[in-house]
């Protein structure tokens, strides 16, 4: 809504302080970031240039307002008046997000090792918790990731990683649409 934007923009300027363009770093001034496990990966998705629909490789390294609103729209939630090719667009466009975060190398795959990094970043406030434990974890999930995208694989066959059809397989039946999003508080 307009007044959705409106409060972006207002959040654009405390977050950019009153300039045109954000920087990584200005990213240190949300109190809600700082202690998120995966911080730098949701940093980094706002830089990403894959995110930004600009369809290329890489980071950019400072966001204006409208890259601001195309990261965010990622996080809209749904409408009551989508159809079902909508819908189907919008929950590709946010699990599309979500891939880009894990595939931390651009290859369009997400490797047994990128996924191991977001399990360790994920787990590493736990103190209980071992890296081993974590590595058993992502290694298990991984396994599971190629009985769902692939079925029953033969002994000298290696699943070589995630690729954004296996992603959208991984997460049918789980509401994405709705659990992704972004409360619009006041600033």
């Amino acid at each position: 809504t307009s007044e959705q934007i409106e409060h972006l923009h207002r959040r654009f300027k405390q977050l950019s302080q009153d300039q045109l363009t954000i920087r990584k770093e200005n990213f240190d001034s949300i109190p809600d970031l700082e202690f998120n496990p995966i911080r730098g990966k949701i940093v980094h998705a706002f830089f990403d240039k894959r995110n930004l629909r600009q369809e290329s490789d890489g980071l950019a390294d400072e966001i204006n307002f409208e890259d601001f609103l195309t990261i965010m729209s990622y996080f809209r939630p749904i409408e009551m008046n989508m159809d079902e090719e909508q819908l189907d667009r919008f929950r590709k466009e946010k699990l599309k997000f979500l891939f880009h975060m894990y595939d931390s190398d651009h290859d369009g795959k997400i490797t047994l090792q990128e996924y191991r990094n977001v399990v360790e970043e994920l787990l590493s406030g736990n103190p209980h918790l071992e890296k081993e434990s974590a590595r058993s974890i992502a290694d298990g999930a991984m396994m599971e990731a190629a009985s769902i995208c692939v079925g029953q694989m033969g002994p000298d066959q290696v699943y070589e990683g995630i690729t954004f059809e296996d992603f959208l397989k991984m997460w049918q039946g789980i509401d994405i649409e709705t659990k992704m999003h972004v409360r619009f508080l006041n600033v």
